[in-house]
């Protein structure tokens, strides 16, 4: 993968492939929800499509929408600001669902998660990323990769597979393999 002119604090980089592991840096798909921006390997981005109603699973969590046939994979459409106990609001044109690889003991799975808005792909030097902060019980912040700046704004990093525990693909069944 190459990306080059995306936004940096440290200039413009042009890397590309497994190069940029090496340089210590890593890029991020930024997206957002409820105004803030989040962000996810992009190794990990499988494709970003528009929305299309999903087929609701019987006794899945609130946040799982269902699944969707892509191209004869069965894949499970998870709701990030339900997911993230956020308020639901409409699905806009802006509404997307990123696909992406999750590893979980399981196996590697597939998992679309619906945001609000691709923002775009962020070089991030691994020094600039801080460890989220404790804030006490009852917050859960296991899924947080870490916190880096960019341009002036916050971006929240996620560990994907940390954010797809387990329990969701128990919860659509083996129909998510």
């Amino acid at each position: 993968m190459s990306v080059s002119g995306s936004n940096n604090h440290q200039g413009k980089l042009k890397v590309s492939g497994a190069d940029e592991r090496m340089a210590g840096i890593e890029q991020y798909l930024t997206f957002q929800l409820a105004g803030e921006e989040y962000g996810v390997d992009i190794l990990r981005v499988q494709e970003i499509k528009g929305w299309e109603k999903a087929t609701r699973i019987p006794h899945s969590p609130h946040y799982v929408l269902g699944v969707i046939n892509l191209r004869g994979s069965v894949v499970p459409i998870i709701e990030l600001r339900r997911r993230f106990g956020l308020e639901s609001s409409e699905f806009g044109p802006t509404t997307v669902v990123i696909v992406v690889k999750v590893s979980s003991a399981r196996g590697e799975r597939t998992v679309g998660l619906v945001v609000d808005a691709v923002c775009e792909v962020y070089n991030v030097p691994l020094a600039d990323i801080k460890p989220p902060p404790e804030v006490g019980a009852g917050i859960d912040t296991d899924f947080v990769r870490g916190l880096s700046t960019m341009d002036d704004k916050m971006l929240i990093l996620l560990d994907i597979d940390k954010l797809i525990a387990d329990t969701i693909f128990e919860a659509v069944g083996t129909v998510a393999a």
